[in-house]
């Protein structure tokens, strides 16, 4: 199997998938009322975010409220991220951090 990565109007996904149309009836499932926009196979077996890019130094650790907040949201970025600063306190920068780096922790 290949990954492919899948953008829809509100999501990126990365799905393993046999064929281009069995990465698209992922996207189709998971998130029905959303366009398609783009499919494209990657060009390797494993998905890279650089830590540095995100902002995160040295070690992370997964942050519960965080991924509480995805889940709540559905996986939605922008929401999640309200969600985050609603629930800590937290600023626009550092919710964005929290839940960025989450994601990339593989939620």
């Amino acid at each position: 199997m290949a990954l492919y990565e899948i953008e829809t109007s509100a999501h990126i996904m990365i799905s393993e998938a046999d064929t281009e149309e069995a990465a698209l009836e992922v996207a189709r499932e998971h998130y029905p009322e959303e366009e398609v926009l783009r499919v494209a196979r990657r060009p390797r077996d494993v998905w890279v975010i650089s830590k540095g890019l995100l902002g995160i130094r040295g070690a992370a650790a997964p942050d519960t409220n965080a991924r509480e907040c995805l889940a709540r949201a559905s996986g939605d970025k922008l929401h999640a991220i309200r969600l985050y600063m609603l629930d800590t306190g937290t600023d626009l920068h550092e919710a964005q951090r929290a839940i960025e780096t989450n994601m990339s922790l593989g939620w």
